[in-house]
């Protein structure tokens, strides 16, 4: 606010800001005393909302400050007439706040100018608006106010940054050693922001640093970024990551394919962006590069010397050595080994960085559009969840939000990271079916079916099965497949597996291989895969891994980390009791992989069922779970209850006695039981529908209305009557299901 007022007051504007830097004790007369007696109109930024109040805290200080100081402090002279105060809220939800915002309630303010504090005459000029929002787009109460995207006031002496990174690859710890650098070792200052969410690694970070000779006091994201770099290949296609980038600015990119390779392969919107704001481009091969220095997956001291190397922060040469001190105070008390690595990747990135001349290379021919990979989606994920995966979320209008707080399930199958570098191939003659893989995979991205050889009939070129070894299923055919584009490269499928070549010991029944070259293939063969038949879950023996694992799971592609050690007693306890599990989770780990937005991996089968999740903040979910255990039982008692008395209202054939006792007594203990049950609840909603026309004959016979009361009442309750399971999640995964009927 105070750099927008600044360039403001150079443009000739007569405007001010006043900071508050003490709600309580709140001063009236001082904050009277230091706002100037022209002041014609004040507007009041609050960064919370009460709605259950006349107005937000600091607002409602400021009018009763104006009303009863502003006289005895300016007097009551014609010039002295009361300032018109408006209150607005920004910044909600961690929305941006940024100069463009700051000018536009200052805007908002100009036909309050008029001497007398009212406002304009101009039918021309909209009256303004109080309790107005500002950075977000509310088009159900339309109080928000428009933007000027192009008022923009970043420093141009400043080096302005921008690192797209992948959670655990390094790029946000480099980003922080850079800042210490140049913060600690030069006169320049120094600021950095960092976007990551607390899906910690896998998911994206996207580091903002600015570096300049000035003070920076821009408490927002850069936006014109002088340089931009990409530390993922698989970036280019899913964010706009060049958006608005200065003319002549710099972009760095970890590509695999070299300069010519790579320009014939960025889409098209990146290439004419390059053009015209005539980027200077820079490629590196950064993970081969830290492999080759044995760095594994850590790209952080290529990509940070890359940085120096053409961002001009620092002369090249003064950079690098600063670097390596860094390394040296970083890693050395890990031992001259890692430090020794460290300077390998370093004196390596200089080498094998490469300009992109883009001027002398041919743009490749027009090839297909691109896969939209939503394209099948619910209208749900394509118009709110797709936005936001492309981290474009800010954008979304109030009215695109469920107005309730509830979320669709079954989200995460939708996002599709594609942050393994290697993945899990099946090898179908060694495997001795015993499910151990599928049972450890973390993410649920290793599954297995069996089914009758005419089902694979259609299947993809490639597609793997053997004959099921199993004696229950004689005769079918077995597959393993993967989910190559959501699975995290943890290798713990391929660490359990107990099959090995005897020929060749190294090679087992699953194996790591190259993700990239098998993502199009796996991903025909995936879809096939969901496709096939379930097994039938009564018929399944759970106490054999081998079968229990046929089970679909309801817990799926998380965003908990690669190789997590909790996820994979979720995902059995979704397989086990899913279609009929209710979940009260405390917050940790499990409430950030279990439901952080914008995806949830807990998801439904075929038929629709699947858990149903909520999350209390407050670490009770003890007491939380207990309500709804509770609350089921009691639904469950009120169910057997109007069940009784309906069978005394209406004739047998109506409603079978036989019925009502196996509803009421059936042994719910097992698979088969419970599909038993269902059936029953299914006949008893047939019958309840056949008996509520009653309700609306014409003249009703007394007690059919009694009747039709029940049997409506009856039909919103009779899902009570199937076995529900109701678990506390800890926030580190621990899990407990606390009983069914009765605690």
């Amino acid at each position: 606010a105070a750099d927008t007022v600044e360039r403001l007051h150079h443009d000739g504007e007569r405007v001010g800001l006043l900071k508050v830097r003490l709600l309580r004790p709140f001063s009236a007369r001082m904050l009277v005393e230091a706002l100037p007696a022209s002041t014609r109109a004040i507007a009041v930024l609050d960064r919370c909302k009460d709605p259950g109040a006349s107005g937000e805290p600091l607002y409602l200080d400021v009018v009763v400050a104006i009303a009863e100081q502003w006289v005895a402090v300016h007097g009551a002279g014609a010039g002295s007439a009361l300032p018109r105060v408006l209150g607005g809220r920004y910044g909600l939800s961690s929305k941006e706040f940024t100069p463009a915002m700051v000018k536009a309630v200052l805007d908002h303010l100009q036909p309050l100018l008029a001497g007398d504090g009212a406002a304009s005459a101009d039918p021309a000029v909209p009256a303004p608006i109080n309790h107005f929002t500002v950075g977000i787009h509310d088009d159900l109460t339309h109080l928000s106010l428009p933007l000027d995207p192009d008022f923009v006031i970043e420093d141009p002496g400043t080096v302005r940054a921008v690192f797209y990174g992948l959670g655990s690859d390094g790029t946000v710890g480099a980003n922080k050693a850079a800042i210490k650098i140049i913060g600690e070792g030069t006169d320049l200052f120094a600021q950095g922001y960092f976007v990551y969410d607390s899906k910690k690694s896998g998911s994206v970070t996207v580091s903002h640093l600015r570096f300049g000779p000035r003070p920076i006091r821009a408490t927002y994201l850069i936006q014109r970024p002088s340089f931009v770099a990409c530390h993922q290949w698989d970036f280019v296609e899913r964010f706009d990551l060049l958006a608005g980038i200065e003319p002549g600015g710099v972009f760095l990119l970890n590509s695999p394919h070299g300069p010519q390779g790579t320009w014939s392969r960025l889409p098209e919107r990146l290439r004419q962006a390059i053009r015209s704001r005539n980027l200077r481009v820079f490629v590196i091969n950064a993970t081969e590069v830290a492999r080759e220095a044995g760095m594994g997956p850590h790209i952080n001291t290529v990509m940070q010397a890359c940085f120096f190397a053409v961002s001009g922060v620092l002369p090249r040469q003064e950079a690098i050595e600063r670097i390596r001190a860094s390394i040296q105070h970083t890693y050395g008390r890990k031992g001259d080994a890692v430090v020794a690595r460290n300077l390998a990747a370093l004196d390596a990135s200089l080498d094998q960085l490469l300009p992109l001349p883009w001027q002398d290379l041919s743009d490749p021919a027009p090839g297909p559009l691109p896969e939209d990979r939503l394209a099948l989606a619910p209208a749900f994920v394509r118009e709110v969840i797709g936005p936001m995966l492309e981290r474009r979320g800010d954008d979304l209008p109030v009215s695109a939000l469920p107005c309730d707080g509830t979320w669709p399930v079954g989200t995460a199958q939708w996002e599709k990271r594609n942050i393994a570098a290697e993945v899990p191939v099946w090898e179908g003659d060694l495997c001795v079916q015993c499910g151990k893989c599928v049972l450890v995979c973390p993410h649920a991205v290793i599954r297995a079916k069996v089914a009758e050889p005419a089902a694979f009939a259609e299947a993809p070129e490639g597609f793997r099965t053997a004959p099921a070894r199993d004696h229950a299923f004689a005769g079918q055919s077995f597959t393993i497949q993967v989910a190559t584009e959501d699975c995290t490269g943890c290798a713990l499928c391929v660490a359990v597996c107990p099959a090995r070549d005897r020929s060749e010991p190294r090679r087992k029944a699953i194996n790591m291989a190259p993700q990239r070259p098998l993502r199009q293939q796996a991903r025909g063969h995936w879809d096939y895969f969901l496709q096939l038949p379930e097994a039938p879950r009564a018929e399944l023996n759970l106490h054999k891994i081998g079968q229990q694992q046929l089970q679909q799971p309801l817990f799926e592609f998380s965003g908990a980390c690669g190789g997590c050690g909790e996820t994979p007693y979720l995902k059995l306890a979704s397989q086990l009791f899913g279609d009929r599990m209710l979940i009260a989770n405390a917050t940790g780990c499990s409430s950030i992989y279990g439901g952080n937005l914008p995806t949830t991996p807990w998801t439904v089968n075929d038929e629709g069922r699947g858990p149903a999740w909520s999350n209390s903040l407050f670490e009770d979910n003890a007491e939380f779970g207990y309500g709804m255990r509770v609350a089921l039982d009691q639904q469950r008692r009120m169910a057997l209850d109007l069940l009784g008395r309906l069978a005394g209202l209406v004739a047998p054939d109506q409603l079978p006695p036989a019925l009502v006792a196996a509803l009421g007594h059936a042994d719910q203990g097992d698979e088969a039981a419970i599909v038993e049950q269902r059936q029953r609840v299914a006949e008893l909603k047939e019958r309840l529908q056949r008996l509520l026309p009653h309700a609306h004959a014409e003249g009703e016979v007394e007690g059919e209305a009694d009747v039709a009361t029940a049997a409506r009442q009856l039909l919103e309750l009779a899902d009570a009557l199937v076995k529900t399971s109701v678990w506390l999640v800890g926030g580190d995964g621990w899990a407990y299901d606390i009983g069914f009927g009765g605690l």
